[in-house]
């Protein structure tokens, strides 16, 4: 988890409540055709959402991709640091396929955050079948902050923070 230091400097609202979707982002946009549409929810200290390949995510025949599975791992991670409070980029990126993934199969994606020092974030993410919990995939990641103006105008954007709106810091 983040150590006090670091909680203190993050942003105290949890995110969720407030997260629009009108937005070309791949992986939780809904103005994305091509997207995946993903949807994070609290679970714990981290983040979950369902996911259910369609055949747009095909690599070889029924099988889904290996990088749809690490952008959706990926994307779960990035999630898990704005709900610890923290607005970051991806730096780094490891996964380890486990199992392949049939399209049209359900699976759930979870990912929490397991360290910071400094400007660098530590995450963890699984891709499961939700019909046994067996994995599909595993992930870590480090990820670096954003500077206070680049955050201030992702929270306005992504969020709708009114507040951030008021101040003028972001539009």
């Amino acid at each position: 988890m983040l150590s006090t230091t670091d909680v203190s400097e993050a942003t105290s609202v949890d995110p969720f409540p407030v997260v629009r979707s009108d937005h070309a982002c791949f992986g939780c946009g809904d103005d994305n055709p091509i997207g995946l549409h993903l949807t994070f929810t609290p679970d714990g200290d981290g983040v979950k959402a369902s996911f259910v390949p369609g055949p747009e995510h095909q690599g070889f025949d029924g099988v889904v991709h290996g990088g749809i599975i690490s952008a959706v791992l990926d994307e779960a991670m990035a999630w898990a640091t704005a709900h610890a409070g923290v607005w970051a980029v991806t730096g780094e990126l490891r996964v380890r396929f486990r199992n392949p993934l049939s399209i049209g199969v359900p699976t759930t994606v979870t990912a929490r955050v397991s360290g910071s020092r400094g400007r660098l974030v530590t995450t963890a993410a699984e891709l499961q079948l939700d019909r046994d919990r067996s994995p599909i995939a595993t992930a870590s990641a480090t990820f670096v902050k954003v500077d206070a103006d680049v955050e201030a105008a992702w929270r306005a954007r992504y969020l709708g923070d009114t507040e951030v709106r008021r101040s003028g810091t972001a539009r």
